[in-house]
């Protein structure tokens, strides 16, 4: 399984785990992951706490979807996570609005998603 293969699969694994812990309707869309119970949009972002080479991981948003989501007045769950056999163990939460980020610097992500994208670093979040 590739980094990125693998990235996608944990994701998801905190994606349903921020549902539980909030308590979120998960409804996948290409801005959003889920639903607050007032129908307001959350984004769900992961980072691993450290990488193999020992890195710390980051949060990568994308700026059309950031955008979406600022004008849909809507929130950020971020998790860091380390992996657990075939699983996650998420070792720290924040729900923060989407208007309540650290300055982002928008950069070109190549073509995926044919967005601009920003990087935040773990301790700039939690």
């Amino acid at each position: 399984m590739s980094r990125s293969h693998r990235a996608n699969h944990y994701g998801t694994l905190v994606e349903r785990q921020a549902a539980d812990r909030y308590g979120l309707d998960l409804d996948r869309a290409s801005w959003h992951d889920a639903r607050r119970p007032d129908g307001t949009p959350v984004e769900i972002k992961s980072a691993m706490h450290r990488h193999s080479d020992g890195q710390p991981g980051t949060f990568k948003l994308y700026d059309q979807y950031h955008e979406r989501l600022r004008a849909a007045n809507g929130w950020y769950v971020f998790g860091v996570y380390r992996v657990r056999g075939r699983g996650v163990e998420v070792l720290e939460w924040e729900m923060r609005h989407s208007s309540q980020l650290p300055k982002l610097e928008w950069h070109g992500g190549g073509d995926h998603r044919d967005s601009q994208q920003g990087k935040l670093r773990i301790d700039e979040i939690l």
